[in-house]
């Protein structure tokens, strides 16, 4: 393949073979990728080089392809419906699976009377279960308990704040997600939490009947307070941005339905059948991931787009930034080696909205930046007007992708649209639990498929790291309200000037 960053795609047509695929009665069209049949060729042919067939079946086999820690990569078990034995170390996880399930929906039958539920959790521990709380709120007809849902995930009280002027503390219920139960800022939060249900009267007892934990510390949870039959397990095979299978994802159940949650299960399930079997030809991970590195290879680009054309979906594109880029956002591969590639910036919002702000970048700027228009058959309510409003919605989400292949001349050089501009079409049949479930394993897979032809990790987060060791230092100083702060080994001089700054 070419690595020329000067060449052009050309957009071909939607009857060129290799362009429209399916999977899970969803659809991707890549006919807007700019990419022949020769160049298709030798992107998986550049697959196979890399060993991905045989990186997916080690993935699902167990394997411990998360090298850095030493441990699998299996959050596809979590979802495992068919309950066929996935052995880690010669060891079968699905009764262990199959037990949180059974506990799920037997807490989806206990909750009687509950107002309010205060999701406890950042990162990995939010983002999951907030977007599908948020996304299947929107899907007409279904069945919801009306509990008002909080997340609470900043260590920012305005948010603490918002949510407990709400909030009826004797009809709460808290679930504190933390699968080392040692995150500074939800552990942080749950103190507070705990010490308004004090100030609002709840006895002791009251508090332990409140407190839910979702971790891999049992022993954590306990001497922070809470019962031992209310804590589910969270297993170190399973990473935080993976984890909204698992119990981290029990809001699902508890607001909609343990039928619900079994049915976003059922997706992502029925999805990593599809990325296990289907050959890399017609298999939907697959191809996205390579549409991605063609434009890496072709035009180095920086940056990719996902826009839902869906108003439910407006918190995908914020998953979708945590999966990529902790997943795949290094520059040191599995060697030890630099790589050639890793994550594009990503970032998105529904459309059309998405239209008034930044896709003038899209069309008229310097840079190519690939996007995935993401739309759904069936409107997402059951308004009078929502065909109308959908038809619109729908030849918006068409025309810009074909305004962006296409382009414009004019005489006017501000009124030229350059075009060539390369774009996926996905095409979800409608928005339910289960094409959630299935999308985002969708997504996932691609993640897992990147990282292999990068030769990058994509289950470790060495990054996020540093910075948090050095704040610690940073804190004692700010609470120390001294204006005299030196800079030291952990301290450099512009922070010290700045703590300053904060303290005076």
């Amino acid at each position: 393949m070419s690595s020329s960053s000067t060449s052009t795609p050309t957009i071909t047509s939607l009857a060129t073979p290799k362009q429209v695929h399916s999977a899970v009665n969803m659809v991707l069209d890549t006919a807007y990728q700019g990419i022949d049949a020769a160049a298709w060729k030798a992107l998986f042919s550049e697959a196979r080089a890399s060993k991905l067939e045989q990186f997916i079946a080690d993935m699902f086999a167990g394997k411990h392809i998360n090298q850095s820690e030493d441990r699998p990569a299996l959050h596809s078990a979590l979802r495992n419906l068919s309950k066929t034995p996935v052995l880690i170390d010669g060891q079968d996880v699905m009764p262990a699976v199959t037990q949180v399930w059974q506990r799920i929906e037997a807490l989806c039958n206990q909750w009687v009377g509950v107002t309010d539920v205060i999701h406890i959790g950042i990162g990995g521990s939010d983002f999951g279960p907030r977007l599908a709380i948020e996304a299947l709120a929107h899907v007409p007809g279904i069945q919801s308990r009306g509990m008002r849902m909080h997340f609470l995930a900043n260590i920012d009280t305005a948010e603490l704040g918002r949510i407990l002027a709400t909030a009826k503390p004797h009809s709460t219920r808290v679930i504190i997600v933390s699968k080392s139960f040692t995150t500074l800022e939800t552990t942080m939060n749950a103190k507070a939490i705990v010490a308004w249900l004090k100030e609002s009267g709840c006895t002791q007892s009251q508090i332990a009947h409140t407190l839910y934990a979702v971790t891999a510390n049992v022993a954590g949870a306990k001497a922070f307070g809470v019962e031992q039959d209310q804590i589910f397990p969270f297993w170190d095979w399973v990473g935080g941005r993976y984890s909204v299978w698992s119990a981290v994802g029990l809001p699902i159940a508890l607001q909609y339905g343990f039928a619900a949650f079994e049915d976003f299960l059922a997706g992502a399930h029925a999805m990593d059948l599809h990325f296990q079997h289907a050959p890399l030809e017609e298999n939907l991970p697959v191809i996205m991931a390579l549409t991605l590195l063609y434009q890496q290879e072709q035009h180095d680009i920086k940056a990719y787009a996902a826009i839902p054309y869906a108003d439910a979906l407006d918190w995908f594109p914020k998953w979708l930034q945590q999966l990529d880029m902790e997943s795949n956002g290094k520059s040191v591969g599995r060697d030890g080696k630099p790589v050639k590639h890793s994550s594009p910036v990503v970032f998105g919002s529904a459309g059309s909205n998405a239209q008034h702000s930044y896709f003038q970048l899209f069309h008229q700027g310097t840079e190519i930046i690939p996007i995935d228009f993401i739309a759904v058959r069936q409107p997402m309510s059951d308004r009078p007007e929502a065909v109308a409003h959908h038809r619109i919605l729908l030849s918006n989400c068409l025309a810009q992708a074909q305004a962006l292949a296409n382009g414009k001349d004019a005489e006017n050089p501000n009124d030229i649209y350059p075009g060539k501009r390369p774009s996926n079409l996905l095409l979800l049949p409608e928005l339910n639990a289960f094409y959630l479930g299935a999308l985002l394993a969708l997504y996932e897979n691609r993640a897992a498929t990147l990282g292999a032809l990068w030769n990058i990790n994509s289950f470790d987060q060495p990054g996020v790291e540093y910075g948090k060791v050095l704040a610690k230092p940073i804190e004692k100083a700010l609470a120390s309200h001294q204006i005299t702060i030196q800079a030291s080994a952990d301290i450099d001089a512009v922070t010290a000037a700045r703590i300053n700054l904060f303290n005076s």
